[in-house]
């Protein structure tokens, strides 16, 4: 069996279709949607949708949930406050680590080595 599919008007097609249907008798408008595979809420749909003075409010919208513009920006911020977060963490273990062998090297003995300011070829 096969699936049905949503049926999209253009908007020059829902006008032309809203003009006819406007010309006709209420006789001749139900021939016309017969015609045309149409049902009465289409046109009262249309007609609203006109009303609001704009071809494109005729045009076809998409379905589903909009995409936010923002969405993928606030998306990427907390992923990079999640990551500064993450090396926070690990420079405040690191730093820790330094101060624990600088206290057990002050303990056995052992001169504390001075690093240089440049790296060594």
């Amino acid at each position: 069996m096969a699936r049905a599919t949503r049926r999209t008007f253009s908007a020059e097609y829902k006008l032309r279709i809203l003009e006819e249907a406007d010309a006709c008798t209420p006789a001749e408008r139900g021939a016309l949607l017969r015609r045309e595979g149409l049902y009465a809420s289409h046109l009262t749909h249309w007609r609203k949708q006109r009303e609001k003075g704009s071809l494109a409010a005729l045009a076809p919208q998409k379905r589903g949930p909009k995409k936010d513009p923002d969405q993928s920006k606030s998306r990427r911020i907390a992923e990079l406050e999640r990551e500064v977060e993450r090396l926070r963490a690990r420079l405040e273990k690191a730093e820790t680590v330094i101060e624990v062998q600088k206290k057990i090297s002050d303990l056995l003995g052992f001169p504390a080595q001075e690093k240089s300011s440049g790296r060594s070829s």
